[in-house]
């Protein structure tokens, strides 16, 4: 086992016009806007970035298991507070799995991504309540 430091996350943001940016991290580029007209707002990505890491970690963990996934589709829901910072409080995820997936591997996927394995998750405030659902369509 190493000790060695993960490589420290980077990201610049370059003011455009308004509230809009190009903003690059590694090799990827978008626009983020905080209008979300001319790309995602920040919010907005927040929400792909949680959703994205937590399918990402149940593909993974559903095809080491040897099921034959041929399909996912997430859908996130987020309710927010009213009042500036308008903070999430609570995020509803569900998942739509296509193929001849048991449902008790499903249900330990999304388990150890929230647990152990989804980073974004981790970095969000504990008090946001979280809630998942997943269907499968063989």
């Amino acid at each position: 086992m190493t000790d060695a430091k993960p490589a420290p996350l980077t990201a610049e943001l370059l003011w455009t016009e308004g509230v809009t940016f190009g903003a690059r991290s590694g090799s990827s580029a978008i626009v983020v806007d905080g209008d979300g007209a001319a790309g995602p707002s920040p919010m907005q990505l927040l929400a792909e970035a949680l959703a994205g890491c937590m399918a990402t970690d149940v593909v993974m963990i559903v095809t080491k298991g040897r099921h034959p996934l041929k399909g996912l589709r997430v859908v996130l829901t987020a309710e927010r507070a009213p009042d500036p910072p308008r903070r999430l409080l609570g995020i509803a995820l569900s998942f739509h799995l296509i193929g001849e997936v048991p449902a008790a591997a499903v249900e330990r996927a999304i388990a150890l991504s929230t647990e152990t394995y989804c980073s974004v998750w981790h970095s969000l405030r504990q008090d946001i309540e979280l809630t998942t659902t997943f269907d499968i369509n063989p």
